[in-house]
């Protein structure tokens, strides 16, 4: 195999004085103050530029939110609103609202989620259920929704005149001159939900809303969601007190979909108009958005195979609509949010994957391609702003390596990518709306979360956050005894090439022999060889003695369509050979004890965790699959059918992925655990599995957590669950304490 080391050792920012480490523990890794230091979230530059907001934990909870702010004249950070002065109690959250927590993977409690008005004169969160509002200058906000029933998708309208929100799956709308409500859908109940986002849009298209204002507020586009041709399941919610039995509609796949329908509605006298989707209906919208034009709106049409995409617009009040462009594919054609009409209301930016990389491109309003935009063997990552005074496109991209993200600038007229982003690393950046400023947050494997104010052309203007590892950080402790992943690349056997994080085992001693855990994902959309911050997991257990190895393989995201492809109607099979060349990369190394090699991850993880266990036992000597997905049949149609085909016309591809094919090859220790409540990767993925062991007599292990969702959330929870799984590969390897 061919090896490649990419990056050096990286150093942490710290000074070189002598300092006695305190050893990690489990608990000091869920404990407050958080060890990343200062994580903020939803980060965002006021409309007037004057301010930088945030949301950041308490130092006492670091899961317990509040919006703060940054004075970018003053250069004084301050909070703006603890969530404890507004609401004190326990937050008692609606179903709805768990569910698009879970799905928007929102941890935490307080003031989740806040947005300005777009003339950067108010301020609207959501908290505990209710709505507030706070008009700059005002010394306190207040509360504008305080209903017994719990709102939902809360928005500002376009010119901050309006706000919108979701009450008893029907739309509302308030005028925040008069304080008026007006109901503009009625049809919402039971099955039949208004201007909210279906349980796949949410899970898979990650689009979490149903409805979009039109630039003059004179209008709003919705979706109307019938939910009855789905499958309702009863399906126990096991708590620790209670068990709850749910009545849920859960698209399995070859299954039927919701009915969707999309409507606009004008706000002047609540007429509406339908939009005419075709004589099929087994169809998705995945996106939906307005142009310039606010008498024009666009969609995008998936077809139910996800091989052909269509964009189109439909014009108010006609109805009449134009196809702008199309995408198909062999495979499945890939959703993306990098559509940006220009002002010039003649042209468009759209990404596509037709060259085998996700490129930007230049189309007019009639539907021509005018030129494309980036172009060769690496990828987009996201547009993140459009300059048109200046005629340049601002995106995130993969150009250097697709191990760091960084940002570049495109002329709209086609021309040379400059880089602006200078640190290597990897670089998240939110704009403001002139244009002239952006926040960078900045983290490489060994650098926290570090944010600054940056010009256009990349000058850092001010540190908001540097987040040294000075005394007064709470990985200072620590920090001598950190250990810094290498990363590098080999080649397979079929000569693809592969990126690799290893973690070396604290105190490392190349004479010695040292178990190895493969801590993975492996799924599609997903990539976690990265130079960036994250999860501390492989940090632990490398300093518990173990080498913790990671692999991105093909399927894996980043890395251009090819590199995806192999997986559809075959998952299960290119994933586990490449994790198998990754221990057969592992075993040329000396210190490596070939008998003492685990793995482990969580969902599409612990699904490849219970493959390598059944597949290559050979390989992998112990496993511990979290919340596994076992049998691609138990799982959602737009996931599932996207990669899988339909299995009612695709049984044997099917057949082959499942787990259940393979249980009998199992000979090494295997630990399953799972959520008891897990509305999307179902329990019974778990318990088919257990049964089927039991009835073929094969021991295993299992821990299910009661009350626990899909991301086993909670302190005490994820405590528990790293230290299970520690004390599980510590007893099969002999490792003593």
């Amino acid at each position: 195999m061919n090896i490649k080391i990419l990056l050096p050792t990286l150093a942490l920012l710290v000074g070189s004085e002598f300092i006695f480490a305190e050893k990690l523990t489990v608990e000091r890794l869920y404990s407050s103050p958080s060890l990343s230091g200062e994580a903020v979230r939803n980060l965002k530059i006021s409309p007037d530029g004057q301010r930088i907001t945030f949301l950041k934990g308490k130092d006492t909870d670091y899961e317990r939110l509040d919006l703060w702010e940054y004075n970018v004249d003053s250069a004084k950070t301050q909070i703006l609103f603890d969530s404890d002065d507004l609401h004190a109690g326990r937050e008692i959250l609606s179903d709805e609202e768990k569910a698009r927590r879970e799905r928007q993977r929102l941890k935490g409690s307080g003031i989740v989620d806040y947005q300005w008005s777009s003339d950067g004169k108010a301020l609207l969160f959501p908290l505990a259920g209710d709505v507030y509002y706070w008009k700059v200058g005002e010394q306190k906000a207040r509360k504008i929704l305080a209903t017994p029933e719990f709102e939902t998708d809360v928005q500002f309208s376009p010119k901050g005149n309006y706000i919108s929100y979701i009450r008893n799956q029907n739309l509302f709308v308030m005028n925040l001159h008069n304080n008026r409500e007006m109901q503009l859908t009625k049809a919402g109940g039971g099955p039949v939900k208004m201007g909210m986002a279906e349980f796949v849009a949410q899970e898979e298209m990650d689009r979490m809303t149903g409805y979009w204002w039109a630039p003059d507020e004179s209008k709003l586009a919705f979706t109307k969601v019938d939910e009855s041709p789905v499958e309702q399941v009863t399906r126990s919610e096991i708590y620790a007190d209670e068990v709850k039995m749910i009545q849920q509609r859960y698209p399995f796949a070859g299954n039927n979909n919701v009915l969707i329908e999309l409507g606009i509605v004008q706000l002047a006298d609540n007429t509406v108009k339908w939009v005419d989707l075709g004589k099929n209906n087994d169809i998705y919208i995945p996106r939906v958005k307005w142009t310039k034009d606010s008498n024009v709106l666009s969609f995008q049409w998936q077809s139910r195979d996800q091989q052909h995409l269509k964009l189109q617009t439909v014009s108010w009040p006609s109805m009449r609509q134009k196809t702008l462009l199309e995408e198909k594919s062999d495979t499945w054609v890939n959703l993306h949010d990098e559509l940006r009409f220009l002002n010039n209301k003649t042209q468009l930016i759209w990404a596509s994957e037709r060259d085998g990389f996700k490129h930007l491109y230049l189309y007019s309003m009639k539907g021509k391609e005018i030129r494309q935009l980036t172009r060769g063997d690496w990828v987009v990552d996201n547009i993140e702003k459009v300059d048109e005074k200046l005629g340049k496109i601002y995106f995130t991209g993969r150009k250097d390596t697709p191990l760091e993200r960084h940002l570049y600038s495109v002329p709209i007229g086609g021309g040379k990518i400059e880089k602006i982003s200078r640190r290597s690393g990897f670089h998240s950046v939110v704009f403001g709306d002139d244009n002239r400023l952006y926040i960078d947050k900045f983290s490489t494997a060994q650098t926290p979360d570090q944010l600054s104010l940056h010009s256009a052309n990349g000058d850092r203007v001010a540190w908001l956050s540097k987040n040294e590892i000075n005394a007064k950080h709470p990985l200072y402790p620590y920090h001598s005894d950190w250990i810094a992943p290498e990363f590098g690349t080999f080649e397979t056997d079929d000569k693809a090439t592969l990126y690799y994080r290893l973690y070396k085992p604290a105190d490392f001693d190349a004479s010695r022999k040292y178990p190895v855990l493969v801590y993975l994902y492996g799924g599609p959309g997903v990539q976690l060889v990265t130079n960036r911050w994250g999860n501390l997991f492989p940090q632990y257990m490398a300093q518990q003695g173990y080498a913790v190895f990671t692999l991105d393989n093909r399927g894996s995201n980043y890395r251009g369509k090819a590199f995806e492809d192999p997986i559809y109607k075959a998952m299960g099979d290119i994933e586990i050979r490449d994790q198998v060349a990754g221990v057969k990369f592992l075993r040329q190394f000396s210190w490596v004890d070939r008998e003492r090699i685990g793995i482990h991850g969580h969902s599409y993880g612990g699904y490849m965790t219970l493959m390598a266990m059944f597949k290559a036992p050979d390989y992998f000597k112990a496993g511990v699959a979290g919340s596994p997905a076992t049998d691609w049949t138990l799982y959602d149609t737009h996931y599932t059918e996207r990669y899988m085909g339909n299995p009612q016309k695709d049984a044997e591809a099917y057949e082959k992925s499942s787990v259940f094919s393979y249980v009998t090859n199992l000979q090494g220790p295997l630990l399953i655990y799972h959520g008891m409540a897990d509305d999307n990767v179902l329990f019974k993925n778990s318990t088919r599995l257990y049964s089927l062991l039991q009835k073929n007599n094969i021991p295993f292990y299992a821990m299910d957590y009661p009350g626990k969702k899909h991301s086993i959330r909670g302190k005490q929870t994820q405590m528990h669950r790293l230290n299970m799984i520690r004390n599980f590969f510590d007893l099969h390897f002999g490792v003593k304490r």
